[in-house]
C-alpha cells in the first residue's frame, strides 16, 4: 500500500518539468490524481503516463489566472474522484529577464495573475473543498533565492517570495481546520525551461553549479519527493514552513 492510497492530489503546471514529477510520485504511492495545465498536448500526456504507469489520472485545461477555470479544476476533483485532499501549486508564467524599469506593464500584469494570484485562486478554491473533506495539505512552489535577489528578476522573486508569505498566513488561517499548507523552495533542477535557458545563455549552468555545494543540478523528482512527502502522513505536524530542496544552494 501507499502511503496517499486513497487520497485525491491536484497538481498545477504538471504538463512537464517539476509539476509532471509530483504528479507521477503522487500516483506511485497511490493517489488519485488531477493533472492541471493551460497546454493540453503536455498535459494530456502526463495523464496517460501515469494511467501507462497503473495509475489513475484524469487531465483538466486550467488557466489559473482565471477564477471560474480554477474553481472547475478543483470541481473535477471533486466529481471525478469524491474530494481533494492535496494540492502542489506549482503552474507559473515566465518572462524573459528583465530589469525592473523594463518590464512592460503587460508583461507585469499577466505574470502577477498567474504567479500571484493565481497561486492565491488555487488555494482559495482547494481550502474550500479541502474543509468539506475535514483536512487537507497544500504546498505552493516557491524559489530557493527565498531571501535574496538575482537581476533580471523582479517579476519571478516579489511572486515567489509573495507566495511564501500567502502561505504562511494561509497555514494559521485553516491549522485548527486540519489544513497543512507549506512551502517548498527548489534548487537549480534539470526541467525544460533550465534547458531552454541553458542554451540561451552559455555559462549559464556552470554560473549555477558552482553555487551549489553539491556541485550538480537537481533532477525534478528530488524536489518533488519533498513536496509529495508535505502532503503525507508523515509530515503531519508540519505547517507553515519553506523547505528547501536545493542541494545547499542558499548556503553556497
Amino acid at each position: 500500500m501507499g502511503s496517499l492510497d486513497g487520497k485525491v492530489a491536484l497538481v498545477t503546471g504538471a504538463g512537464r518539468g517539476l509539476g509532471r514529477a509530483c504528479a507521477q510520485l503522487f500516483a506511485r504511492d497511490g493517489a488519485c490524481v488531477v493533472v492541471a495545465e493551460i497546454n493540453e498536448e503536455t498535459g494530456e500526456e502526463t495523464a496517460r503516463l501515469i494511467r501507462d504507469g497503473g495509475g489513475q489520472a484524469t487531465f483538466v485545461r486550467s488557466d489559473i489566472s482565471n477564477a471560474g477555470e480554477v474553481q472547475a479544476m478543483v470541481d473535477c476533483a471533486v466529481e471525478t474522484f469524491g474530494g481533494l485532499d492535496c494540492a502542489v501549486n506549482n503552474a507559473i508564467r515566465f518572462i524573459d529577464r528583465t530589469p525592473l524599469a523594463d518590464i512592460s506593464e503587460e508583461d507585469w500584469t499577466t505574470t502577477v495573475a498567474v504567479n500571484v494570484t493565481g497561486t492565491f485562486l488555487c488555494m482559495k478554491y482547494e481550502i474550500r473543498a479541502m474543509l468539506e473533506r475535514g483536512g487537507g495539505a497544500i504546498v505552493n512552489i516557491g524559489s530557493g533565492r527565498e531571501n535574496t535577489g538575482e537581476a533580471g528578476l523582479a517579476w519571478y522573486l516579489g511572486a515567489k517570495q509573495a507566495i511564501y508569505g500567502m502561505s504562511k498566513c494561509a497555514a494559521l488561517d485553516y491549522a485548527e481546520q486540519g489544513i497543512r499548507i507549506n512551502a517548498v523552495a527548489p534548487g537549480p533542477m534539470w526541467t525544460p525551461a533550465l534547458r531552454e535557458t541553458a542554451q540561451k545563455r552559455p555559462g549559464h549552468l556552470d554560473a549555477h553549479i558552482a553555487h551549489v555545494p553539491m556541485r550538480r543540478i537537481g533532477e525534478p523528482e528530488e524536489v518533488a519527493e519533498a513536496a509529495v512527502w508535505l502532503c503525507s502522513p508523515a509530515a503531519s505536524y508540519v505547517t507553515g514552513v519553506t523547505l528547501s530542496a536545493d542541494g545547499g544552494y542558499t548556503l553556497g
